[in-house]
């Protein structure tokens, strides 16, 4: 069963992609996006460039906060494809080496 948004999920996903206008629905599905990043990556960004632009809006707070929702499997950044290292990149950056390293060995990457 997907996980519903809280209140702190809504507020990431509007900085990261104001053009939705607080809508957490798919138009195409017909039901809540199941997570924050990979919308973001899929339906909202234009490029890795992009996404990483929007990744640089969060605060190191909440770049951590959706890095522990990835340990714990409540945020699904497996399906990011070459968005994922921007994210490995920017978390380094404002977050931590050691969280990007923690995050990247939880994924089982080299």
């Amino acid at each position: 069963m997907p996980r519903e948004f809280s209140k702190k999920d809504i507020e990431i996903f509007n900085k990261l992609a104001p053009e939705a206008r607080g809508e957490t629905i798919s138009r195409e599905a017909g039901h809540h996006f199941p997570y924050i990043l990979r919308p973001i990556s899929h339906k909202f960004a234009e490029s890795a460039e992009d996404f990483r632009e929007r990744l640089e809006r969060l605060d190191p707070e909440e770049l951590d906060y959706l890095v522990g929702l990835a340990l714990e499997n409540k945020e699904d950044v497996r399906s990011l494809d070459e968005d994922l290292d921007e994210l490995l990149e920017v978390v380094s950056e404002k977050v931590s080496p050691e969280r990007a390293k923690e995050l990247k060995d939880f994924l089982g990457l080299v």
